[in-house]
């Protein structure tokens, strides 16, 4: 029996996986941090009617950056854990240039923790 030709599917395309990974991108920790500043989360929570969007715009949880579809889906996803696991990132607070500097080695380590929890 001969060499077997190898099969061609779509497992070298590189620019499919980077397409579908950038389109569900999220919002990022510090970029949401920024959405829950008292000046900024007034403007999340009382957003004007948008056609396009999932609930015409009007259920949307912050911390997860997600619109919903009605009241009820976004009552359930208050208690998922998915919501958990986001609310609890946040209140570690955004990453900042100062820890990755103590992350190098660039401070002593006194046993303090540095980084400020958020309140939420």
């Amino acid at each position: 029996m001969g060499r077997l030709r190898k099969k061609r599917n779509h497992h070298g395309i590189r620019d499919i996986k980077r397409k579908v990974s950038t389109k569900n991108r999220t919002k990022d920790i510090d970029q949401i941090c920024d959405d829950l500043k008292p000046e900024n989360i007034d403007k999340w929570k009382n957003q004007a009617f948008d056609l396009d969007l999932p609930g015409q715009g009007q259920h949307y949880c912050v911390e997860c950056a997600r619109y919903f579809i009605d009241d009820t889906s976004m009552q359930e996803h208050l208690k998922s854990k998915v919501h958990r696991r986001r609310v609890k990132e946040l209140r570690d607070g955004p990453y900042t240039q100062k820890d990755a500097e103590e992350a190098v080695g660039l401070k002593t380590d006194n046993g303090e923790r540095s980084r400020n929890k958020m309140e939420l």
